[in-house]
Order: C-alpha cells, then structure tokens, then sequence
C-alpha cells in the first residue's frame, strides 16, 4: 500500500534513513524543520537565510565581543577563480562541516569550513540569452535533509546532494526569454522550499512559489499582482484553482496587471509564530505611473501569506501607484518589542524601504504602526497617516506624463530623493535583541528622473522612464544607522564614501558587522557605533556578513566581491567609484590565540 507523505514527515523519513545507514558507514546529519525553526538560537551551523527564517540575522555567540574584537585574524580565504567575477551578494550556509556559497554566473562551491578546502562545485549552464536586470549576482543557498537549493539566473531551482554536488532534481521557475531569472537565496518554511522570481524590469508578473523540497513539485503558487489566479496541487497532483490574487481591476485599470511587474526578487521571510510568509513585492510595469493608474496592487507591497494554503492574509503597500521604482522588497523582519504608549508586547514586523521609510507593521493582521524617514532627503511624500496606511504625496514630486507635453516624447523631469536605487536596496539588515535597535545600511543620494512613452514587449525593457543617479553629498553616500523601531529615531550613524551594498550582521557580543565597497570588513559597537576593527578584504563588499562556532571556536564570514546595481546603473554615481576593483571569495576570521 502506499501512502502519501507531508512534506514534514518525507523529511523526518529522510533523517530516520540516514541514521540508519549500514554499519561502519557515518550517519549523515541532515537538516530538520527544527534546525530550521531554531536556527537563530543555536550556534554551531547556519542553515537559513537571515541566521534564521525570520531574518533578524542576530548571533547569539559572545566570544567575539567588544573587547575581544581587536584580536579578529583571518582563519582561510577561498577564491572562486576564474574570470567569472562580478558582483558577489552570496550569504554562505554552513552544516556538518561544509559551507555553502553561491556565486555570479549561478555556482555552487561546497567547502570545507575548517581548512576553506573546496569540496565540490556546480556551475549551471547558462544559455545566451539570460536578462538579468542587475549584475549576475546570487544571494545564496538553502538546505534541507541532505540537500542545498539555489535558484539560478536562467530562472530555474536546483537541488543537489551536499556531500556529492550531484543533481537531485531541476524545476523551471520562469521563462528566460520572456525576462524572468531568480537571484533571491530559498528558504524553508514548514517543510516547504519557498522561492520568488526577479524581472519586474521586463514586464513579468510575481508570485511566491511553495515546492516539496525533496521532489520539486509544486504545492502552491501565489501571484502578487491583482488578478491572476493562484494554485494548490493536492496530494495526487491534480491543479487547483486557489483564488485570484485580490479584485481583477479594482486597482489596475486596462489590461497592464497583465505584465505588471511586482516581483518578489530579494526573497522572503517566515514567522512560525503566525505561520506567515512575508515576501516584499518590487515596481510595477512599466516605471511611467500615468500608463497605469491607481494603487496597483500588490506591487511595492509586503504581504503576508499563509504558508499552508498560499492565500494572501494581509499586505500592506508601502508605495501605492509607485512612479519611482522604489520596490518594495526589502525584507520584513519579525520581533516583538514593547509599546510605548501601553506598554504591552507587540508581535511586530520592520522593514527599511527602498522609498527612504522605516516601517513598523503588526505581523498579525499588517496595521501600520510607525512609519519613519531614515535618510535625510525624501522628496516624494511628507509622512504617513497611521490611520489610512496611506502616504502624503508630494505632488509636484511625481514625474511628469508625457501626453501633457507638445511632442508626448518626455514628461516633466523632477528631482527625486532617495533615488530609485533606494534608501536601502537588496543589503540586508539586522536586528539585535539585546539593544533593541535595527542596524539599517542606508543611502543618501537623488536622481533626476521622467518618463517617456513605452508599450510592452516580451523579453524587451519595459521601463518608459529615464533617470540619472547623483550623489547629495560630497563626503559620503553610505551610512549605517541605528534605528530605534519604537520611537523611529537615528539612534547613531556611521558614514561612509561610497554606496552601502553588503548586509549586516550583529552579536551577543554587543557587536555589528557590515562591509563596504572599498574593501573593508568592520565592527562596530552596537550600542554607540564606535569603531572597533576593520579589515581590507581587497575587494568590494556586497555581501551580509555570518557567524557561527566550529569545535566551539566563533567564527565570522564573509563573500567578497565587487558589483550588483551600483556600477551599472549608478549614472554619476558610478564614475564615483569606478576605481574599485572586482573579486570573488569567501573569508572567514577567528580570533588569534595569544
């Protein structure tokens, strides 16, 4: 007879199999939902993205500290050779001895965390005619049982074996030729491999895909664009239909949520608490808002899905009718933190948006509870109202629509802050449970910006705007804040010359780590910002920092590699930092024994 498996139990199966491997063989240590779920608790590996599902990318080791910190040597570097360099955004993974790192062009490298050996590599073979929006970057792997994850530029999801690097299965996400790809790092969520889909840039439409992560095949698909269907699979593997996404035109007129953009290219969360899955949601197609009138839903959003069914419980849209690209994608961050009105205990949710605004959400029905600038310059609106959710536009910020002039060729150019790379792009940030405050790397630059006239295409550019990215400051565009999420104040900040690009990381230790562009690897005091130590890794960082002991020894690491966004799109800002130079490697660092 046979009998049909969740997820969950397939992979306690797994675990029970391996441990029952013939006599004299080693019991493979596969990775459970329970690693998963307590990932951001236990020291000895780390198997999510975020240092666990909900994103706050806090360790819990204290033996790299304050007063420690000084003594930070590297332990190994790994190179990921060739002449495939670019921009490397890969958080590594670590478990049983090996990391996992992703690379630029869609490799996989296996190594040896005690010696930085390589153990094995995969490199996807990628056809001609790939659209990556925004370098060839990849931001990282999953595991579960004994598998890794990682989605690919030509828009596919490949498990392999851990130990072997062997192929395992192989699912299409999208097709290429129409400027689909995937970029996002996987997570695990209640037995489910959760994966996005990056080009909005090409008129694609979003969704957040659940799959059996031992087989592939999908569970449920959710679009986060208004008016397309989602679907469930039921255990024998009939199509379901799961409901539309929202109300067919309530917020898109015409027939343009067809290709309406939203996509969820940065990824997703999971809160187990609530059994939620938040994915940000990036622009809406085309960038030109005077071709699409209305809130355009879901784009520019965060929503909240119920892992088990797919269906949307709740979103919140943090740039309706968005003319700026400013997305919505940044990652929302679960922790619960103490009104200061009441008092009580609030299970909350904070995300750093691209249009220059801190928000603090209730991750239980989505109500908005703070919303505060954390770049200085916002041109596009003056606040929110906390009652509505809704922001109060500037008008005159807008770029103009090209039907209201002579020619129709291009509207009105306006100056715009932050730009549309955004007062925080894909750069993760952290959260420390210890201080309270988020650790936000933040940009302050502007762009002139206007639209222009743009019909779609398939696999063409579908952008109907121009733009051009300066710099506000002379002295510095990056700046890692601390952001107190209960009152919305800077609580400090740290300057620096060129764009923030990589993610951060904070400690027990009363530490945050982060990198920058020119190269260097810093700690900071979490509670003053205060320098501590720096490292010159040789080569742009734009990557997030991880921790995590090995035979009870911390250890910190991170992937180096200049690129991503900044050097291709930045306009001005990009001759700014032309001087820096590429790379690609993994450095990790321990303390040096007197």
């Amino acid at each position: 007879m046979h009998i049909c498996k969740s997820p969950r139990q397939r992979s306690l199966a797994l675990a029970l199999a391996a441990s029952l491997a013939i006599a004299g063989s080693p019991a493979l240590a596969t990775v459970t939902d329970a690693d998963i779920v307590n990932d951001a608790k236990t020291t000895g590996d780390v198997v999510s993205f975020g240092l666990g599902t909900q994103g706050q990318r806090f360790s819990p080791s204290t033996q790299i500290n304050t007063k420690t910190v000084k003594n930070l040597v590297p332990a190994w570097s790994m190179s990921f050779g060739g002449e495939k360099q670019r921009g490397q955004e890969s958080q590594p993974v670590v478990h049983n001895g090996k990391m996992f790192v992703t690379a630029s062009y869609s490799r996989l490298f296996a190594v040896d965390v005690k010696t930085g050996k390589k153990l094995w590599k995969y490199e996807h073979r990628l056809p001609d005619g790939i659209m990556p929006c925004c370098d060839v970057i990849n931001r990282g792997a999953a595991l579960y049982g004994d598998l890794v994850y990682f989605a690919t530029l030509d828009a596919q999801l490949v498990a392999l074996n851990q130990n072997t690097g062997k192929v395992v299965w192989k699912e299409k996400l999208g097709d290429y030729a129409a400027g689909y790809s995937a970029t996002a790092a996987p997570i695990v969520a209640k037995g489910k491999l959760i994966t996005g889909v990056s080009g909005g840039e090409f008129g694609v439409v979003g969704r957040i895909d659940a799959r059996d992560p031992l087989t592939g095949k999908l569970l449920w698909t959710r679009p986060t664009v208004e008016g397309h269907m989602g679907y469930a699979w039921d255990k024998d593997g009939n199509k379901l239909e799961n409901g539309i996404s929202g109300t067919t035109n309530a917020t898109w007129e015409g027939d343009l949520w067809k290709t309406g953009g939203a996509a969820t290219w940065n990824g997703a969360t999971y809160d187990p608490e609530t059994n939620l899955i938040f994915a940000g949601t990036g622009n809406p197609a085309p960038w030109n808002s005077h071709l699409r009138p209305g809130d355009n839903l879901f784009s520019s959003s965060t929503v909240a899905i119920d892992a088990d069914t797919g269906k949307i419980v709740w979103h919140f849209q943090s740039t309706p009718h968005d003319g700026w690209d400013f997305d919505g994608v940044n990652e929302f961050i679960s922790f619960d933190f103490k009104d200061p009105k009441t008092g009580k205990i609030v299970k909350a949710g904070a995300k750093a948006d691209r249009n220059g605004f801190f928000f603090v959400n209730d991750r239980t029905n989505g109500k908005l509870l703070g919303a505060h600038p954390f770049v200085r310059k916002i041109t596009w609106a003056t606040g929110f109202n906390l009652e509505t959710g809704r922001p109060n536009y500037i008008e005159e910020g807008r770029p103009g629509n090209p039907a209201d002039e002579a020619d129709g060729k291009k509207g009105k150019v306006v100056f715009s802050a932050p730009s549309f790379l955004g007062g925080k792009n894909q750069q993760q940030m952290a959260y420390s449970p210890q201080t309270g405050l988020f650790y936000v790397p933040a940009n302050e630059w502007s762009m002139d910006i206007w639209n222009e006239p743009v019909a779609y295409k398939k696999g063409a550019a579908y952008l109907g705007a121009g733009f051009t990215i300066k710099a506000i400051h002379d002295d510095y565009i990056g700046v890692l804040r601390a952001m107190d999420p209960a009152t919305g104040k800077i609580v400090w900040e740290n300057k620096n010359y060129a764009p923030l690009w990589g993610g951060v990381l904070t400690t027990a230790g009363g530490l945050v780590f982060y990198g920058t562009p020119e190269g260097f690897l810093k700690a900071l005091d979490a509670k003053t910002g205060q320098e501590l130590w720096s490292f010159q890794t040789g080569t742009g960082i734009v990557a997030p920092p991880i921790s995590w002991e090995q035979d009870g020894v911390q250890m910190i690491a991170v992937t180096t590699g200049w690129g991503g966004a900044v050097p291709l799109w930045g306009g001005d800002v990009a001759k700014r930092v032309n001087f820096l130079e590429q790379g690609g490697s993994v450095w990790v660092f321990k303390l040096h024994k007197n």
